[in-house]
């Protein structure tokens, strides 16, 4: 008898929900048939209608981190409108970026753990680059809305700016994984409005 697809859509939110509980607790290194069905009391054998193979669960896991990063809270940009200006939006855009709450670690932690799998598989890897850009091409818009709006100096194509800015962040989220000591919260969001300020910017201009 085939399932109902009100079953078959439970069924699959429920391997959803147990994939991302592995990422979270064992990252991209600990995720194996074996694992996912540990934590939904399954077998090995029922995942199979999903993942024939690993490599098809680390495909699914990645668009799931996908998702998830998505659809997280930004609470940054959510205290921010178009109102207050590129410059400001572009700020919140990066600050929601970086690993400055619990959920901001644990979804880096995994999304940082993911790079190793991608660059394994060139067609991963592929979709992890376009994922990149388009976040990078979010990130020219409000270069240049920022540049219209006489908030950062015009040196460099936006893209070149917007591409710079995604270096930096991203390289401050894997100092603040390696060093939460050393970057916390708090010198994470200084070290952006330094660099911010750095762009040609007024002093404080994003803040």
């Amino acid at each position: 008898m085939t399932p109902a697809r009100g079953d078959h859509d439970a069924r699959r939110t429920e391997v959803s929900e147990a994939v991302w509980r592995v990422l979270a607790e064992r990252g991209f290194g600990g995720l194996t048939l074996r694992a996912v069905a540990a934590e939904l009391n399954a077998s090995t054998g029922l995942l199979t209608h999903y993942f024939p193979n690993k490599r098809a669960l680390v495909a699914y896991a990645l668009d799931l981190l996908d998702r998830h990063a998505v659809d997280r809270p930004r609470p940054a940009a959510a205290r921010t409108s178009p109102a207050d200006g590129g410059l400001a939006l572009l700020r919140a855009v990066l600050l929601d970026i970086l690993p400055l709450t619990p959920e901001g670690v644990a979804g880096n932690r995994i999304w940082v753990g993911s790079w190793d799998a991608a660059l394994a598989d060139p067609e991963l890897a592929a979709e992890h680059a376009a994922r990149y850009r388009r976040a990078r091409e979010r990130l020219t818009e409000l270069v240049a809305l920022a540049r219209e709006q006489g908030a950062l100096a015009g040196e460099g194509s936006v893209e070149e700016v917007a591409a710079a800015a995604q270096g930096f962040v991203l390289g401050l989220v894997v100092q603040a994984l390696f060093a939460p000591a050393e970057f916390p919260p708090a010198r994470q969001v200084e070290l952006l409005d330094r660099y911010l300020d750095g762009l040609g910017g007024p002093a404080g201009g994003g803040r």
